[in-house]
């Protein structure tokens, strides 16, 4: 999840419909966690896993980013996923330690399926879960079905999607990482695919950050906001100790950097601190022809082959998603595909 800056923010409600006509870059490989681990077997002695068809193949995430991706075209927002590439090697650390705890989290998972310990095995499921090639390749399939853009980052994909959003190719990015920020995002927007959904017994808004917004309230520039997410940490150093945002921000406002900062109280400057700039101001990002953008067309024939027969989606579910896409002018009643118009 990166650089926690909800500190330093005051997000804006928002409702979907005030995103009608934008071009929104998604990140692909949260959203399907966010299904993965929410649309899974909670049945009395179920494992816990995500939801699967009657071979064994995963099917939570399509199940999910069908539901949410078609609410989005029915109401004239364009989607682009973004799925991530290559991780920088400086995050070599923190993915280590993710799979320690995955590991750690797997053999709980099966001792307590052993022993009949349902609760706990269904616990353990959400952190195991893995989001695989083949069930990547699905997400995309399913994609190119609906006529929604996909593209494959270079390195991180809020990261690929701010680069985008600074070129003007995307006008907001969702996602629940603050990091977006970070690389550059000028609008960044959480809780866009759970929406409306209930948490704790509060209905989740979708909430809109405006990056310009945000370093004009602390009266920051966005070398200083980096800095200061390195001093609290990120996925790419552990941070300062002592310091949080709170002390951070204090310091990044009066001594201007990291060092002048490590040389006023007495710390080791972080290693490799400009490679670790570098990645948030200059993010390395696949180079994407806007046109390649465009939204396709809606293969109606297609989708009812791969979820409903393939993948065995029920026709309650498949008819909802047929008239989110109908509320958008999409598909046409007789079932021919209509091109994309926002």
């Amino acid at each position: 999840m990166g650089c926690n800056l909800r500190d330093l923010t005051t997000p804006e409600e928002i409702n979907l419909a005030d995103l009608r006509g934008k071009r929104v870059g998604i990140d692909a490989f949260l959203t399907a966690f966010q299904f993965l681990t929410t649309i899974r077997d909670r049945s009395p002695t179920g494992d816990g896993g995500p939801l699967r068809d009657s071979k064994g193949r995963v099917v939570a995430h399509l199940m999910g980013l069908l539901n949410r991706t078609t609410s989005m075209l029915s109401m004239g927002i364009q989607p682009v996923f973004i799925f991530d590439g290559q991780s920088p090697e400086l995050k070599a650390d923190e993915l280590a330690a993710r799979r320690k705890r995955r590991l750690e989290a797997e053999a709980i998972h099966k001792q307590a399926l052993e022993d009949g310990d349902f609760q706990t095995a269904q616990k353990m499921a959400q952190r195991i879960v893995h989001y695989s090639a083949e069930m990547i390749d699905d997400t995309k399939k399913m994609l190119d079905l609906l006529g929604v853009r996909w593209v494959d980052a270079a390195a991180e994909g809020e990261g690929q999607a701010a680069v985008m959003a600074v070129k003007g190719q995307l006008d907001i990015v969702a996602t629940q990482d603050w990091d977006a920020l970070l690389y550059g995002s000028p609008i960044l927007v959480r809780n866009l695919m759970s929406h409306g959904s209930k948490r704790h017994g509060r209905t989740v808004k979708a909430q809109q950050i405006n990056l310009q917004e945000l370093l004009a309230t602390h009266d920051l520039t966005r070398e200083q906001l980096v800095d200061l997410a390195i001093m609290i940490g990120t996925d790419f150093h552990p941070g300062l100790k002592g310091i949080g945002p709170k002390t951070g921000i204090k310091l990044i406002k009066s001594l201007g950097t990291i060092e002048a900062i490590c040389e006023e109280k007495g710390k080791e400057v972080p290693e490799r601190l400009d490679e670790i700039r570098e990645i948030f101001l200059n993010h390395p990002s696949s180079e994407v022809d806007s046109e390649d953008l465009k939204p396709g067309t809606v293969d109606v024939k297609g989708l009812t082959q791969f979820l409903q027969e393939e993948r065995e989606f029920s026709q309650r579910r498949m008819d909802a998603a047929f008239d989110a896409l109908r509320k958008g002018n999409l598909i046409r009643d007789g079932g021919q595909t209509s091109l994309f118009s926002f």
